[in-house]
């Protein structure tokens, strides 16, 4: 009974409040004017509409905050099922959470340098959004922007596999322009820096059936065991057909997709560009260094 009367008494208050405001006395008189009018009227039709409108506006925004951390959380989950897919360790029945914490290995990466960040949340770094802001990221010459990029992010994200202290996996994050849309994706290598283990797209919108095989299992498995340099350049490409595995090179080769020559060339520019002086090269090579003198 107290909990009745405690509601009772806040309506009550509210009420009380809204009496003494000019606006709603305004906004009253107004409704009560448009229910009084006829349902033909279209003062009324107009004013019934708009009102609706409203109502579904503000329950749309409402939703959309309520969901926010919703989604936040399965844009995480999915970027980590991701990572965990094209490091070969994702199965049916994996907890994508407990399986990236204890086999993934989150760093920050200085482009300029290939040195490790440290004193910043790599959790809370977002690359894509950082590639995007002017004083985080670093305009592309024209000359150089293979990718069609514009901007690349001073600090990448990328990810490691390690057993005790030594790498199993390098996965790196690269992005590109295709036919119709810059595809994202990730590229996992060996701890040689040079022998790739795999390769996703987890963002892209290139045509269905075409370019959009860049998502298809069978064609990603072609890339396992392909090497990136060559004399120390980049020479990983797609070529037009099949890869004759006989002739000499097959191991720098990937079969291009099938009526999508702009997004095979639009894959070759990205690997090419990530896995340059202007990507990642600094990074790998500082990463071969000291996987050698560990050996050693």
């Amino acid at each position: 009974m107290a909990n009745g009367n405690q509601k009772t008494g806040y309506c009550q208050t509210i009420q009380a409040k809204l009496d003494g405001c000019e606006h709603y006395q305004k906004f009253d008189a107004y409704k009560q004017k448009i229910l009084a009018l006829s349902n033909d009227s279209l003062e009324k039709t107009i004013a019934i509409a708009l009102a609706l409108c409203f109502v579904c506006a503000v329950l749309v925004s409402l939703a959309a905050v309520a969901l926010r951390p919703l989604q936040i959380e399965n844009k995480a989950m999915d970027m980590k099922k991701n990572i965990l897919e094209v490091a070969g360790l994702l199965k049916e029945d994996t907890d994508i959470h407990q399986a990236f914490a204890q086999q993934i290995e989150a760093k920050l990466v200085d482009m300029a340098t290939g040195e490790y960040v440290e004193g910043q949340d790599v959790e809370a770094y977002d690359q894509r959004k950082a590639a995007k802001d002017s004083a985080q990221s670093d305009a592309i010459a024209k000359d150089k922007d293979i990718a069609s990029i514009k901007s690349k992010a001073k600090i990448a994200k990328i990810y490691l596999v390690k057993k005790g202290d030594t790498i199993q996996s390098i996965i790196l994050p690269m992005h590109g322009y295709g036919l119709w849309s810059t595809m994202y994706g990730f590229l996992a290598l060996d701890a040689d820096g040079q022998t790739v283990q795999s390769i996703n797209f987890y963002d892209q919108a290139e045509t269905p059936g075409l370019g959009g095989e860049v998502v298809n299992p069978n064609w990603r498995a072609l890339w396992q065991g392909k090497k990136v340099y060559k004399d120390g350049k980049v020479s990983l490409a797609l070529i037009k057909g099949v890869v004759d595995t006989n002739k000499a090179g097959a191991e720098y080769q990937v079969d291009g997709l099938a009526g999508a020559t702009l997004t095979s060339t639009g894959v070759t520019n990205l690997v090419k560009y990530w896995m340059s002086v202007e990507g990642f090269a600094p990074y790998l090579e500082k990463v071969r260094t000291t996987t050698d003198e560990g050996e050693s």
